[in-house]
C-alpha cells in the first residue's frame, strides 16, 4: 500500500503493523531531530578540546588528527553505505547509525588518553556517514514539499545545538568529560526507542551489496560547473572544518578567554547564521547565492581575524556571523550550481564527488593547521588560514562574475 503525507501506513506496511505506525508528518519529525542529534553528537566535542589538551597534554596537532580521522570516517561510510536504505529500508540503517552514535557516546565518555579519542571520533564518523543521507531520505520521503528545506538546515542546527549545548554543560554543569556525553547517549536511547513506532517510507528491494561499491563519477556536463563553485566549496568547508577543530583553542589562548563556553558559542553563532542564510535565501538564483556567499565568507573571515589580532570578542563573534552567512549561502548556491546539470542517474556519482571534496577541505587543511601551530604559532595559523579562505573566496566570487559574461 503507497501512502501519503498525513496517511498512517506506507509501502511495506499492511493491517495491524500499519496501525501501529506514526503518521508519516511524525517521522518527518522524527528524523530532522535524529538528524541533528547525530550531527549534534559529533560537535559536542568541540567546547571539550580546550579541556582535553590541559587534562591529557595534547597538542594541537593532536586536537587535528582527532578530527580528521572522524572526518575521514565520515567519508568512508557515506561513500559505501550512504545508499544503502534505498534497498534494506530507512529504518534498519536508522537503528545502525543511532546504535553506533551511542557505542561512540560510551566510548567518548570513558576516553582517557588520545588514543581513546581516535577510536570515539573513527566510530562517530561512521554513524554520521550513514546516518545523515539515510535520515535525509526519510525526510524527503515523509513530507517531499518541506524536505529539502529540513535537510538543507539540519546539519547546520545540529552543529549549532550541539557545540552552544555542550559549551554550557563544560561551563556550568559537573563532570563535563562525562555529562555531555551521557545527556547525548539518553536522547539517542530515546529515540531508538521511538524508532519502532515510526513507519517504514520505502520497501526493500534487490541490489544491496552491489550499492555499498563507492560509486564517484563527475559527468562531462558537470565539469565546468563543479570547477567554477570549488574554491568556494573548499572555502567554505575548510573554514567549517577550523572553527570545530581550532577555534576553542585559538580563543583561550590567543584571546585571554578562559570560559569554555565561549569557543562553543562561537562555533554556535557561525552555524546558525548558515542555518538563517539558508532558509531565507534559498529561493535566490544560484549564481546570487554564490555571490552573497563568497563576499560574506571574504569579509567575515577578515572580520574574525581582526577581533583575534585585536583581542575583541565583539569583531570576532560579528565576523563570525558574516561568515555564517557566506557559509550557508555558498553551500547552498554550490549545490544549486552543480546537482542541476546532472542526469537522474548520475546525481549519486556527482554527489559522491562533491562530498570527496567537502570532506576532504573539511580535515586535511585543518590537519595542516595542526601541524604548523608548533612553528608559528596558534595566531599565525590563524591568519594564514583566515588568508588562503579569502582568496579562495574571492576566486570564485570573481569567477562567477565572468561566467555571466
Amino acid at each position: 500500500m503507497q501512502g501519503s503525507p498525513g496517511e498512517t501506513c506506507v509501502s511495506g506496511q499492511t493491517g495491524a503493523a500499519a496501525e501501529r505506525r506514526a503518521p508519516l508528518w511524525v517521522m518527518t519529525a522524527f528524523s530532522f531531530v535524529s538528524a541533528a542529534t547525530v550531527v549534534g553528537s559529533s560537535s559536542a566535542a568541540t567546547p571539550l578540546y580546550r579541556l582535553y589538551q590541559e587534562s591529557m597534554h595534547l597538542t594541537p596537532l593532536m586536537i587535528t588528527m582527532v578530527f580528521a580521522v572522524y572526518a575521514i570516517s565520515l567519508l568512508a561510510a557515506l561513500l559505501t553505505v550512504g545508499g544503502l536504505s534505498d534497498y534494506v529500508g530507512r529504518k534498519p540503517v536508522i537503528l545502525g547509525g543511532l546504535l553506533v552514535n551511542a557505542a561512540a557516546m560510551v566510548l567518548f565518555s570513558y576516553a582517557t588518553d588520545v588514543s581513546h579519542l581516535i577510536l570515539a571520533r573513527a566510530v562517530q564518523g561512521l554513524c554520521v556517514g550513514a546516518s545523515t543521507t539515510t535520515l535525509g531520505a526519510a525526510i524527503l520521503d515523509s513530507d517531499r514539499k518541506r524536505g529539502p528545506l529540513l535537510n538543507s538546515v539540519s546539519a547546520f542546527i545540529g552543529l549549532m545545538v550541539g557545540a552552544l549545548g555542550a559549551g554550557l554543560l563544560v561551563t556550568f554543569a559537573p563532570d563535563p568529560f562525562h555529562l555531555v556525553y551521557e545527556v547525548l547517549f539518553a536522547i539517542t536511547a530515546v529515540l531508538i526507542v521511538l524508532l519502532w513506532f515510526m513507519p517504514e517510507t520505502v520497501s526493500r528491494k534487490r541490489g544491496a551489496l552491489a550499492s555499498l561499491r563507492p560509486n564517484m563519477r563527475v559527468p562531462v556536463q558537470s565539469r565546468a560547473a563543479l570547477l567554477l563553485v570549488t574554491p568556494a566549496n573548499v572555502a567554505s568547508w575548510a573554514l567549517g572544518g577550523f572553527y570545530l577543530s581550532l577555534m576553542p583553542t585559538i580563543v583561550a589562548t590567543t584571546m585571554g578567554v578562559s570560559a569554555p563556553w565561549v569557543g562553543g558559542v562561537v562555533v554556535a553563532t557561525l552555524m546558525l547564521a548558515g542555518a538563517v542564510s539558508v532558509g531565507v535565501l534559498r529561493q535566490l538564483p544560484s549564481r546570487r547565492l554564490l555571490l552573497i556567499g563568497t563576499v560574506s565568507l571574504s569579509i567575515g573571515v577578515a572580520v574574525s581575524l581582526l577581533g583575534i589580532q585585536q583581542h575583541s570578542s565583539v569583531a570576532l563573534f560579528l565576523g563570525t556571523t558574516i561568515a555564517g552567512v557566506g557559509f550557508g549561502s555558498s553551500f547552498a548556491g554550490v549545490l544549486s550550481t552543480v546537482l542541476p546539470t546532472a542526469e537522474a542517474h548520475q546525481r549519486a556519482g556527482l554527489l559522491a564527488a562533491f562530498y570527496v571534496i567537502s570532506y576532504l577541505a573539511f580535515s586535511l587543511p585543518a590537519l595542516a593547521a595542526g601541524v604548523s601551530v608548533p612553528f608559528v604559532g596558534l595566531a599565525v595559523v590563524a591568519y594564514v588560514y583566515g588568508a588562503v579562505v579569502i582568496v579562495l573566496a574571492i576566486i570564485s566570487m570573481i569567477a562567477t562574475l565572468r561566467s555571466a559574461t
